[in-house]
């Protein structure tokens, strides 16, 4: 009998972890090449920005 690799039962934490990071990679590339700035968090500075595809950082205001 062949394990179904689309079962989230049967597959492990590793492999889960994989096709999450995998999947998030596909969706930071396909926001790169539509030109969407992509949300991050910078640890060292304790703030969120917004990095463009152009590398090009805009630190978001903590005031809303």
């Amino acid at each position: 009998m062949e394990k179904e690799l689309n079962n989230p039962v049967e597959l492990s934490d590793e492999e889960m972890d994989k096709r999450f990071q995998e999947a998030l990679r596909i969706a930071i590339e396909i926001k790169k090449a539509k030109g969407v700035p992509i949300a991050k968090y910078d640890l060292e500075r304790r703030e969120p920005y917004l990095e463009y595809p152009d590398g090009s950082r805009e630190y978001v205001s903590k005031e809303a």
